[in-house]
């Protein structure tokens, strides 16, 4: 499903060089669900990036479905996301303007699926998650955790093969943090979708079956939960 292969990143701040990632080699089967764990500046959210095609590796190749990305354009990436990678993010990344079902619905337009096609796909992801009365309210009018279930349903909707959550319990009190992470779980269980969660909260990690642990840019450990 994802496979890296001795991926290394680096930054450059000023003139001095930043190794975030230095020789990373992984294999996520179809299906499973990975936590990635590290202390800060392990390159935990770096590796999550490249898994979805958000920034490619300094050197190295990072493969989805055993397509390298390397040898997509920009384009084809930007449709490659669109269509099978679902993103979740710690800080929402909701456009302001626009209501929950907007929200959702989003991905599905940006690929030039028709309205009429579009709405009954919104109501189901919306009441998946339980906010099927929140609909028509914007992100200012939303709880975090509601906000972050808005989230998942626009994960969701395209029906994707991988889901790449990063920190998503991160701005969550515990209760709705233990909703936000049943609710990837359950898209494990029932859609056979791939989840990958980045997380520092060794009981939001608990939730995969695979967990494995960065240091310094490197696998440190791999073990089954």
């Amino acid at each position: 499903m994802i496979a890296l292969r001795d991926v290394y990143k680096v930054f450059h701040q000023g003139q001095a060089e930043v190794r975030a990632l230095a020789g990373v080699s992984l294999d996520i089967e179809a299906g499973a669900f990975v936590s990635i764990m590290g202390p800060s500046g392990s390159g935990k959210s770096t590796l999550l990036h490249l898994m979805g095609g958000l920034d490619l590796p300094t050197s190295g190749e990072v493969s989805l479905d055993g397509t390298p990305l390397s040898r997509l354009s920009d384009d084809e990436i930007t449709v490659l996301r669109r269509r099978k990678i679902g993103f979740v993010f710690q800080f929402f990344n909701l456009l302001p303007t626009y209501t929950a079902e907007e929200n959702v619905a989003l991905p599905l337009l940006l690929d030039g699926v028709s309205r009429r096609a579009i709405r009954p796909r919104v109501d189901a992801a919306l009441e998946q998650v339980g906010l099927e009365h929140r609909r028509r309210h914007r992100p200012e009018e939303l709880s975090g955790g509601e906000m972050q279930r808005v989230a998942i349903a626009r994960a969701l909707i395209i029906d994707p093969r991988v889901i790449l959550a990063d920190e998503p319990t991160g701005n969550l009190d515990t209760k709705t943090g233990e909703q936000v992470l049943d609710l990837l779980a359950a898209a494990n269980r029932e859609r056979h979708c791939t989840i990958v969660l980045v997380t520092h909260d060794s009981r939001a990690a608990a939730h995969a079956g695979r967990l494995v642990t960065l240091k310094d840019g490197t696998v440190e450990d791999q073990r089954t939960l």
